[in-house]
């Protein structure tokens, strides 16, 4: 990997100058001057954060794919899902904890400390010799990335000038592209001939360099408080006491959806009793009924994160057990998705959309809600099987532009000081999100008989082929999930003010 400095040949390497979007590369000696995202003032620290992004995002990809094998030899196909929701859980407390850490003394150390955590995460999860000691593994990574994400947007809102913003988003958005093809390619090559604990063991020494480009950019421009002459601000323990529920109450909530026995009943209720009151002291006043603003859109990504995500975890094991697709197709029919999501994303960047960000986000959240419930079409055996890859490029092209819009919004309805907090908020929403989802989506499935594919997971990780036909099962997750985007349509008409002539512009929404 090139390592470029401000002083040096304005020349970014193919991948990440690809990433970064043309709208907003200097176009003369002038515009270089004021700087655009490879301009000198910001292209190590450009290069650099994309670059981790890029190897978050590639983690994401490969690891999914060795998951299976992991779970199978280690004899813990039936914790399995654990080792997903041990990752969400404990990412939703680091969301919090990094929030109110990068407030107070910058984004420098909740990033630096997040990373390693990320690190050590895989290599315990890779050097694991029980199931359990995996699970602790995705543990500690997971309070590694929830420490990272939040951090990232910190650096984003104090480093970049408001017109920078889309474009730096959009570029994050793009760095899923190469991994979302490469990732499941390169990590069942390497399951296949190394076995599947050089996937983990590999990735961490691979952001060495990425990191030793973009700490030093961001201690230069983005280190230290918001207001360097306002007295440090004490960590808001009741925060954190409400994160820690959040995440207990979560984790609890997930275990019952994954026990469908009458006992389950009584760690939902203790999940719920946990859930509902952090998540009302810990996102904005006024997100479950959608007032404008930043509540909107707060609420808006937990709604399309949710819905999309807890809906394409199931489109690879509909696709193997239901039309008897191999894994390695099976993933390789939502590789269009990592392309049309930066092309969303890059949509939404352009200078000429910005009036018409509103309409953007409706739309997008149309297309996520077409995509979501096109793709049970294919449980019936006449319709080509290709479907799914168009419908799920479609549904990524909308969420491209919904996502990366959301994070623009937030850093502008948001004051420097409250920039870490409100970022932890929207990450909370769609981390959230993804786990109630996938409880109710995975209970929903299992009820219908979805669980007697459970038998298939070894067969499906060696190709045997498919197992029995549960239609119903997989209809019962993607139909409510659709029901759920298309919910989020009318919500995206909420995410601005809207000022009347002869009143005052409202006040910003600020998180609890």
């Amino acid at each position: 990997m090139t390592t470029l400095e401000p002083g040096d040949a304005d020349v970014a390497p193919a991948g990440l100058a690809a990433a970064l979007p043309t709208a907003v590369l200097p176009t003369s000696g002038e515009a270089l001057d004021q700087g655009g995202v490879l301009g000198p003032a910001h292209r190590a620290l450009s290069i650099g954060i994309v670059s981790v992004v890029l190897l978050i995002a590639f983690e994401a990809t490969a690891v999914g794919t060795a998951m299976p094998v992991a779970a199978r030899e280690l004899n813990g196909i039936a914790l399995y899902a654990f080792a997903f929701s041990a990752y969400f859980t404990t990412s939703l407390f680091a969301m919090v904890l990094s929030g109110q850490w990068a407030d107070r003394s910058g984004p420098l150390a909740p990033l630096a400390t997040g990373i390693s955590a990320f690190g050590a995460g895989l290599l315990l999860s890779g050097t694991a010799g029980t199931m359990w000691l995996f699970i602790v593994g995705r543990a500690v990574q997971g309070l590694g990335g929830g420490l990272v994400i939040v951090a990232l947007y910190v650096v984003v809102s104090r480093a970049y000038p408001e017109r920078l913003r889309p474009a730096i988003m959009a570029a994050f958005a793009a760095s899923w592209v190469i991994p979302s093809v490469v990732g499941p390619l390169a990590s069942g090559t390497v399951t296949e001939h190394l076995g599947w604990r050089w996937v983990f063991i590999a990735i961490p020494a691979l952001v060495v360099l990425p990191l030793a480009l973009a700490l030093p950019a961001i201690r230069r421009m983005a280190s230290g408080p918001a207001d360097p002459s306002a007295p440090p601000v004490a960590l808001d323990r009741r925060r954190i006491r409400l994160a820690f529920g959040i995440s207990a109450g979560a984790g609890l909530l997930q275990y019952a959806g994954q026990d469908l026995r009458p006992l389950s009943l009584l760690p939902a209720a203790a999940g719920a009793a946990l859930l509902v009151p952090a998540v009302l002291g810990l996102l904005p006043g006024g997100t479950w009924r959608a007032a404008r603003g930043l509540p909107s859109v707060v609420l808006l990504r937990g709604v399309a994160a949710g819905s999309f995500i807890a809906a394409e975890s199931f489109v690879p094991l509909m696709l193997v057990t239901q039309r008897g697709l191999s894994p390695t197709m099976a993933g390789l029919s939502l590789a269009l998705g990592g392309a049309t999501w930066a092309l969303g994303s890059y949509i939404q960047s352009r200078p000429r959309m910005e009036p018409y960000r509103e309409r953007l986000m409706a739309g997008g959240m149309v297309l996520v809600v077409a995509a979501i419930a096109a793709v049970p079409s294919v449980l019936i055996e006449s319709v080509p099987v290709w479907i799914v890859g168009v419908a799920w490029g479609v549904g990524c092209l909308g969420m491209g532009a919904v996502i990366a819009s959301t994070s623009v919004l937030l850093l502008k309805l948001s004051a420097p000081e409250e920039a870490g907090a409100n970022s932890a908020a929207l990450q909370i929403s769609d981390g959230l999100s993804n786990v109630l989802l996938l409880a109710m989506g995975g209970a929903a499935f299992a009820a219908l008989g979805g669980g007697g594919v459970g038998g298939h997971t070894a067969s499906a990780v060696s190709g045997t082929g498919a197992a029995g036909s549960h239609p119903a099962a997989f209809a019962a997750v993607f139909l409510p999930m659709a029901a759920v985007a298309l919910a989020g349509v009318w919500v995206a008409t909420r995410v601005t003010t809207r000022v009347t002539a002869g009143t005052p512009a409202p006040t910003r929404v600020r998180s609890r």
